[in-house]
């Protein structure tokens, strides 16, 4: 993965919660590459780090789910074209981390590469496709980490 100060349209924000990620550029390379070696094309990503509480407003309000979740994906693609709005819950994914016995640091880079997973196509409603879905997050994920 080269960096090389490039610009990628990736944003990160935080609301309702005072989370920062570490290695921004890094991750923003990440998740540009594996949208591109995918097929398509990054318009614009916004990463909203947030609150249980504020997820599940969120959730209730667009979604008519009343459950906490650690992600909610707003997909505004238009064709190849990427373009987001993704919305984490710091507090799921650190409860997520401790539940499976793996690092905040990980599982906050599966979950964000997860909802980038879904914008291009990917779904984990079956159980062929909740496979694929992990196998192409560890893909991914060994990429960032390698």
């Amino acid at each position: 993965m080269t960096l090389k100060n490039k610009a990628f349209p990736v944003n990160f924000f935080n609301e309702k919660h005072p989370f920062r990620l570490r290695n921004k550029t890094k991750i923003k390379a990440w998740i540009n590459n594996t949208i591109q070696k995918e097929g398509y094309t990054l318009e614009s990503i916004n990463i909203i780090f947030t609150s249980d509480q504020h997820l599940l407003e969120i959730n209730k309000e667009h979604l008519n789910h009343d459950y906490y979740t650690d992600i909610i994906t707003f997909n505004y693609n238009e064709g190849k074209l990427v373009s987001s709005d993704l919305f984490i819950s710091i507090d799921r994914v650190k409860d997520n981390a401790r539940t499976i016995k793996t690092t905040f640091t990980k599982e906050i880079h599966r979950v964000m590469i997860h909802g980038v997973l879904h914008l291009i196509g990917y779904n984990d409603k079956s159980e062929a496709e909740i496979k694929e879905m992990r196998s192409k997050e560890d893909y991914y994920l060994k990429e960032l980490e390698g």
